[in-house]
């Protein structure tokens, strides 16, 4: 794309005057190189793509200046090392679901979400005007590091799964992967959580080594190949009301550059938050649609699972509150939000969309029936 065009782009895209004012920037700035290891492989296009926009955006704007290689997942450390090896800088940047590091400490979790935590909306009013990126931040610099969210996935599914489950009880030694503490909840559910890299996923699921797995939904599931070797797809996804990645990167790296790069990373990492949402909600129902038609089996999880995983969930947090500090101060401030944002959605948004969902069943809008191809 030619640079003139690149800035009409953006400026219509509204991703901010930091991309618009790209051409004072000067030739007097330094060339800077950074390395990025990407959380999954190239074959999960929206996720991958989109960050890699972000590169290029950011290399257009600053007169090719700026310049980051992307990696696909593993190709300089497993995704498991990922935040490490940002935070002792060995790579500058890292793109990560901030929930797989919960090991470390379950306060990494709010980077990105937590069990029945927000949706995209309240998720992104918490953290742009409610201070969740300025609490995440903080705490994330006394370890050398900061985040920038640059994406969501919307809710996700709950996975895919070998046998139907039906009550609690079928839950017992199920052995599925899952990401941050949404294990600890399967596993206080007398399952057996494993946290596994995308790419690894298949192959376990194929050999039999887990019965289900948890990740998107069904544009990237799709691509996986997950129905191939499972048959149930289990919704809704209590673990992720959203799962939003970001760019975790290297204190050091980012204070060194000028302030005309960082301006023009976070304007390009804004418009991502927006992108990757709205090729998501494209592309998941069609593919939803194809995997129907091929045999999958959709299944809403019995209320009397979801409510076990909620008590469960809440003794859990209450639990780690007792022993840390740091995570019950950012629970309590996040459950706040949340309690304030959902009566909100329940007036403006979910009140829209049953209203919707009625009257197309009783009178189906013109051209309904024409769908696009899957």
């Amino acid at each position: 794309m030619e640079r003139r065009s690149f800035l009409s782009h953006a400026g219509a895209a509204g991703i901010g005057t930091a991309l618009l004012a790209a051409p004072a920037v000067s030739r007097a700035q330094p060339a800077v190189r950074w390395r990025c290891q990407s959380g999954v492989p190239r074959t999960l296009d929206i996720l991958f793509d989109t960050n890699e926009e972000i590169a290029r955006r950011v290399s257009e704007a600053t007169g090719g200046r700026f310049n980051i290689t992307i990696a696909p997942a593993g190709e300089i450390v497993p995704t498991a090392q990922a935040a490490d090896a940002v935070i002792a800088g060995t790579i500058q940047s890292a793109l990560v679901s901030t929930f797989w590091y919960t090991g470390k400490d379950p306060v990494w979790a709010f980077g990105t979400t937590i069990p029945f935590g927000m949706n995209v909306r309240q998720h992104n009013a918490w953290w742009k005007d409610g201070g969740g990126e300025r609490m995440f931040n903080d705490w994330l610099q006394q370890r050398g590091a900061r985040f920038v969210l640059a994406g969501h996935t919307g809710v996700q599914m709950a996975g895919w799964f070998r046998r139907e489950l039906r009550s609690p009880a079928d839950v017992n030694g199920l052995r599925i992967r899952v990401s941050g503490l949404a294990g600890n909840v399967w596993l206080g559910a007398g399952a057996v959580p494993q946290q596994i890299a995308a790419g690894d996923i298949f192959p376990a699921l194929e050999r039999g080594t887990i019965d289900a797995a948890e990740w998107i939904g069904p544009h990237d599931d799709e691509k996986l190949g997950f129905q191939r070797v499972a048959r149930f797809y289990y919704y809704p996804g209590f673990a992720e009301g959203t799962g939003s990645p970001g760019w975790l990167i290297n204190n050091r790296a980012w204070d060194a550059l000028p302030a005309e790069y960082r301006s023009i990373f976070n304007a390009a990492a804004g418009e991502a938050i927006t992108t990757t949402m709205a090729r998501y909600d494209a592309r998941n129902e069609p593919a939803l649609r194809r995997l129907i038609a091929g045999g999958t089996q959709l299944r809403e999880f019995p209320r009397p699972i979801m409510e076990s995983f909620w008590d469960r969930a809440q003794a859990m947090y209450a639990e780690i509150g007792r022993t840390n500090a740091e995570f019950k101060r950012f629970h309590d401030h996040y459950t706040s939000f949340q309690r304030d944002a959902v009566g909100w959605s329940r007036i403006q948004e979910n009140s829209f969309d049953d209203m919707i969902a009625h009257l197309l069943r009783r009178r189906p809008a013109a051209g309904a029936a024409q769908r696009r191809p899957g």
